[in-house]
């Protein structure tokens, strides 16, 4: 997947702001069963909110660790609470369209 830009960032916390979070990093942090839980919940949301209730001082690193082990992209970080998106692949499950960098102000 292609980097995410500053403006598609923005846009994809705004539409985060009304989840709430499907995957919660507890005492055991970052185990294969949370990885698969993310993945399931990215496949079918495209955009979903993973707390820490546990590591919160460590939860930069973790989401960044969990974005890449599932092939996903760190929207933001807000407070404890982290916002993930991945782009389906089949273009006609997809829910999420994305704005376009603007070419004319390169």
């Amino acid at each position: 997947m292609k980097t995410l830009t500053g403006a598609q960032r923005k846009y994809l916390r705004g539409r985060a702001h009304g989840l709430n979070p499907v995957v919660q990093v507890g005492k055991q942090g970052i185990t294969p069963d949370l990885i698969r839980a993310v993945n399931e919940a990215l496949d079918s949301h495209e955009l979903i909110k993973v707390k820490f209730v546990d590591f919160k001082e460590e939860r930069k690193e973790l989401a960044r660790e969990i974005a890449e082990r599932t092939s996903s992209e760190a929207a933001g970080l807000i407070g404890n609470v982290a916002i993930l998106y991945r782009q389906q692949p089949d273009e006609q499950k997809r829910k999420i369209l994305l704005p376009q960098a603007d070419i004319s102000a390169l």
